[in-house]
């Protein structure tokens, strides 16, 4: 029983938080070191004792290592952010092997629609009641990069219900 609660308490929090980042990329362009640990440290302390094995801790933890890698690989050729590269890795954690290509894929996808929909957006002039908006004129402008926590929160969203997290949850 505790460990459904603890399984239902840690589903509630990833939500929030991916709600949360999707919102604060969009609005400022970034994501906060201090929200990805927050969202690293809560699954260290919400899987045990939601029931999560000590080995599937490991391989979880160990994915989110090679997303990182991958991730970072791709900051480094300038085509990701630093905050998107370790909040990638950081949800797949949470998605554990048995989601992260799921989340990978979908979240191309998403962020593929998402370039394309900035790209049409930046040729639009805005209304008036946008313009005075800070972060909308952000978005507009030519060479912003991409919110990619925007597509990497519903993509995690969408895969959550797939992994062992909801083995947990009757």
């Amino acid at each position: 029983m505790l460990s459904e609660t603890f399984a239902h308490l840690a589903l509630i929090f990833f939500t929030f938080v991916m709600i949360f980042a999707a919102l604060k990329d969009v609005t400022t362009m970034k994501i906060s070191n201090k929200l990805v640990l927050i969202l690293c440290g809560a699954f260290i302390i919400f899987a045990p004792i939601a029931g999560f094995a000590v080995i599937e801790v490991g391989q979880a933890l160990g994915t989110g290592v090679l997303v990182l890698i991958v991730t970072f690989t791709l900051f480094s050729l300038g085509l990701i952010g630093g905050g998107d590269a370790k909040f990638a890795a950081a949800t797949a954690i949470w998605l554990g092997p048995e989601g992260v290509l799921a989340f990978l894929l979908i979240t191309m996808l998403i962020g593929g629609g998402l370039a394309l929909g900035l790209l049409v957006f930046r040729k639009v002039p805005l209304p008036v009641s946008l313009s005075g908006q800070s972060w909308v004129s952000r978005l507009q402008a030519p060479g912003t990069g991409v919110p990619y926590a925007l597509a990497m929160a519903p993509a995690a969203l969408l895969v959550i219900p797939t992994t062992a997290w909801f083995t947990f949850v009757a």
